[in-house]
């Protein structure tokens, strides 16, 4: 087939499966995706998972993509905690949790890092979209900082919890309006819940 054939069924969201090809079109030549690499009509981003490569500059496109290549996944961890500025320095990796193995790929969009939580915690996101309309899953900032304490147990004494440099402000917020540990009630982890209680140690006046 050709490649504006391909472009017009596909182009609206931004990346596309084999999968969803072949279910589309039966039969589809394969070596297509090689050749329109070459031409620098597609970009690459896992195995089985290509964008097209006018996507690859839409604002917030490496969001979506990250919950399209690995998917059940919502942006968490670091970058969530970049995000909504409970940590100072920028992220470069996109961060996510998922109900997947631990997985992680790197394309001309960036790095995807993906942990692996329960099922069970799968809960604490929203949706919101970028470039005009494509769906992002997205960590309340509860949820992202909760997903970051219970994946990386190291952080168990004061002086590691002070040494995240986690901005005073937006953490009493997540005290003062309760979703810090109600989101971390839900994880039924009561090392989790010690690590909360000595957070709200270090913002109390």
């Amino acid at each position: 087939m050709n490649y504006q054939a391909f472009r017009t069924r596909f182009a609206p969201f931004a990346c596309v499966s084999t999968d969803q090809v072949e279910a589309a079109f039966p039969g589809f030549n394969r070596d297509n995706y090689a050749e329109w690499i070459r031409h620098g009509y597609l970009l690459r981003l896992r195995r089985g998972w290509y964008a097209f490569a006018e996507a690859a500059d839409v604002p917030g496109v490496g969001d979506y993509f990250a919950g399209r290549i690995y998917s059940p996944s919502y942006l968490s961890l670091e970058y969530v905690m970049a995000r909504c500025g409970l940590v100072p320095e920028s992220v470069v990796q996109i961060t996510s949790a998922t109900s997947l193995k631990t997985a992680s790929f790197r394309n001309a969009s960036g790095e995807f890092v993906y942990r692996s939580v329960k099922p069970e915690l799968m809960f604490g996101y929203d949706a919101e979209t970028v470039g005009g309309g494509l769906p992002v899953l997205v960590a309340s900032p509860a949820k992202a900082l909760c997903d970051f304490l219970y994946l990386n147990p190291q952080y168990s004494s004061r002086e590691e919890l002070e040494g995240l440099r986690l901005d005073e402000d937006v953490l009493a917020g997540l005290f003062a309006d309760g979703s810090l540990e109600r989101t971390a009630a839900r994880f039924r982890s009561h090392a989790l819940s010690a690590r909360i209680a000595l957070l709200k140690e270090l913002v109390s006046p």
